[in-house]
């Protein structure tokens, strides 16, 4: 493919032609009788490519643009977006979200956030790396990291594909309390995922690697071999009998049960009563070893921000902190909704962090002496109202501390209240790939169901 095909990322607008968007849809909704208004502007332009033996199969460019305005009539509330920037586009966008406020319930707790939570500055965070790759560069990427997994081992016997992407965009957020604010951001990755084959039978696996910036990536050669490693070792993989063990989850699943955890206590599922943590602030959740930081302004991080969605500052706070739940995750509304103060997560938490304890994986093993160590889970079997946990699972037996051969087609099951403080070991062997950054986590016993 030539290289003269369009390179990844058209250029993104500047900041103060967004940020002048966003000041006339506010003009826009004053001059239509809003008593309050916030808007947002965004642009974003990306490439995927993805290859499968060699053979280029998607290959997709996008370009995104968009406004969304939210108005106030008292407190009644109304939104309407669109893609369309030219000003007609405006007054007919702000005149349905003042359409849909008039004939809506007023809500008490509806509002923009409180000014004097609002961002005054807005730090650089180093979120911004554009990659200025061509589509032939990203096909010759992501052939390199495939060709290097179906070389590793002649085990390797097929291929689900190669594939790079890259994304660039800048969204700038304003509302009637005088704020405005906006910054630039990047996002790129390489993946790759294989099938390994032998008499007994088939294994797919893959492995990815992203970052703000490409200097972050691991190399394609180092991303196709790490996804033929996964898959080789799963050859050979047993079912086992029904039975109750330790269970040592891998970093990259250990990231998803902190998730449950944070989606447990946002203000949503806990002003409508649909979380298995109600009412436990000020009360341990975890063991006393276990510190769940939020540190939202790190530099280059996947999860950083200098404000939330609705404009309102970010700041260090412990979720966590000895075991014990400090605080909830609360955009305005919710946290109106409790009786309490935002906790600047509109939108989501930003770069959580669980304190790595001091056991490498090996350590881990021998801690864990005879049970599952988890790598990859199926399913979504997680009901965050009653807090059970049911889900399908693979990874490898262990007995007295190392590993005895790989298994699938199992279920671990538990119920999340239990499984939090029965965890029995922080790894150190921290996966940085998001905005939880987590270590294994070690649980002290759950149901394995098999054969």
């Amino acid at each position: 493919m030539p290289e003269a095909i369009a390179p990844t990322t058209a250029p993104l607008p500047a900041r103060e032609h967004l940020e002048t968007l966003v000041g006339d849809i506010l003009a826009e909704a004053r001059a239509q009788g809003a008593t309050a208004a916030e808007a947002a502007v965004s642009f974003g332009s990306a490439l995927t490519v993805t290859v499968r033996l060699g053979e280029v199969e998607t290959l997709e460019h996008h370009r995104q643009r968009g406004l969304a305005v939210t108005v106030y009539h008292g407190r009644s509330r109304g939104s309407a977006s669109t893609a369309d920037w030219r000003p007609e586009a405006i007054r007919d966008t702000v005149q349905s979200a003042c359409a849909i406020a008039r004939h809506t319930a007023a809500d008490p707790y509806a509002g923009l956030a409180d000014p004097e939570r609002l961002a005054r500055e807005i730090p650089d965070l180093d979120l911004y790396h554009p990659w200025t790759l061509s589509a032939g560069e990203a096909i010759e990427l992501a052939r390199e990291c495939e060709a290097a997994a179906l070389a590793l081992d002649p085990r390797i016997r097929n291929s689900e594909g190669g594939g790079v992407a890259t994304r660039a965009g800048l969204v700038v957020y304003g509302n009637s309390h005088g704020f405005c604010g906006g910054y630039p951001t990047t996002r790129h990755s390489l993946n790759c995922s294989v099938i390994a084959q032998d008499t007994e039978g088939m294994q797919r696996n893959h492995w990815y690697t992203v970052g703000r910036d490409r200097d972050d990536l691991e190399t394609p050669v180092a991303v196709g071999q790490q996804a033929a490693r996964r898959a080789l070792r799963r050859l050979g993989s047993r079912r086992l009998e029904t039975r109750r063990v330790p269970v040592l989850f891998a970093p990259e699943l250990a990231r998803g049960l902190i998730g449950h955890f944070v989606a447990a206590i946002r203000g949503g599922a806990l002003y409508r009563k649909a979380s298995f943590l109600l009412d436990r602030l000020g009360t341990p959740v975890f063991p006393e070893f276990v510190t769940i930081r939020e540190r939202p302004r790190l530099p280059g991080a996947l999860g950083s921000a200098p404000f939330d969605s609705e404009g309102v500052a970010t700041a260090d706070r412990d979720v966590v902190a000895n075991g014990v739940l400090q605080g909830y995750v609360l955009d305005s509304y919710s946290a109106r909704r409790l009786g309490m103060r935002t906790t600047g997560n509109a939108g989501g938490a930003h770069n959580l962090i669980v304190e790595p304890g001091p056991l490498g994986h090996e350590e881990l093993l021998r801690q864990l002496d005879t049970g599952l160590w988890v790598t990859e889970l199926l399913g979504h079997g997680v009901n965050l109202v009653t807090g059970d946990y049911s889900r399908g699972a693979s990874g490898f037996w262990v007995e007295k501390g190392r590993i005895q051969y790989p298994v699938h087609e199992i279920t671990i099951a538990g119920h999340l209240n239990e499984m939090f403080e029965g965890v029995a070991a922080v790894g150190g062997d921290v996966d940085v790939r998001g905005g939880i950054r987590c270590g294994s986590l070690l649980l002290e016993r759950m149901t394995v169901a098999g054969e």
